[in-house]
């Protein structure tokens, strides 16, 4: 037995393409419209990109933390300016006060106290709250950012410069996009992310013999233990490292 068919009305073409250009307009001012009245590319919308595989997920890098050398090469890389030194001021926190990215971003101005020497992390992982010291050519390097810092906006010590939201947060994406450059530029020839500075400040302290308790602490480590395997991983990534290598004619040049 056959249906009745259901009969509706024409829809005229004009209306048809003037109700889907409202719908339209009204997505991009209800979702792709931030703060500043911008409208954002569909990526930056909240789900675009829910169910995709991370392009990252299931790697593993070794720690594998750059050497005094490189870092330095990578500060002078960033060259003058107020852009080089908020990249110098988060690398020197980074490498000298061993911060996570997320610890570093979040920090404020009040926060650092340059005469006694420490750097208070309010919310570190696990929101837990610590207290953390810095040597004083980090404090110089930092000093230089806060400078500038002082004439911005109120809000996080590392923050975005020009635009609209200056002041605003400095995201981690961004700042290790930043770090990647300036390495790139420099020449180093190592995975340079915010964490492998963080390593590098824990492995220097080990060299220094100072007590795993105190490094515990200045690394926000729940437990001893963690700190323990922690190093241990490093030292052993170090250790393993393929020797130098040099041209086959280097030694037999006068």
């Amino acid at each position: 037995m056959l249906g009745r068919a259901v009969l509706q009305a024409p829809v005229p073409v004009g209306a048809a393409i003037g109700r889907a250009n409202d719908v339209e307009d009204t997505m991009s001012q209800t979702r792709l419209a931030d703060t500043t009245g911008r409208l954002r590319s569909p990526a930056a919308t909240p789900g675009h990109y829910a169910g995709c595989a991370q392009p990252n997920k299931g790697l593993r890098y070794p720690a594998d933390p750059p050497t005094v050398e490189e870092i330095i090469l990578v500060m002078r890389q960033a060259g003058p300016g107020r852009y080089a030194d908020r990249s110098r001021g988060l690398i020197a926190i980074l490498w000298r006060a061993g911060l996570r990215i997320s610890e570093a971003l979040a920090l404020t101005e009040t926060d650092l106290d340059s005469k006694t020497g420490s750097v208070l992390v309010r919310a570190g992982k696990g929101g837990k709250r610590r207290m953390v010291g810095m040597d004083d050519w980090a404090w110089e390097h930092v000093g230089r950012w806060t400078e500038h810092r002082v004439q911005l906006p109120v809000g996080p010590l590392f923050c975005i410069l020009a635009g609209p939201t200056r002041g605003r947060a400095w995201s981690a994406t961004a700042a290790r996009g930043e770090l990647r450059r300036l390495a790139a530029q420099a020449g180093v020839r190592r995975r340079f992310a915010p964490h492998q500075l963080r390593h590098a400040h824990a492995i220097e302290m080990a060299h220094e013999g100072i007590p795993l308790p105190i490094i515990q602490r200045q690394l926000g480590h729940a437990h001893l233990g963690i700190t323990s395997i922690y190093l241990r991983e490093i030292v052993d990534t170090v250790h393993h490292r393929r020797p130098p290598v040099i041209p086959a004619s280097a030694g037999l040049r006068p």
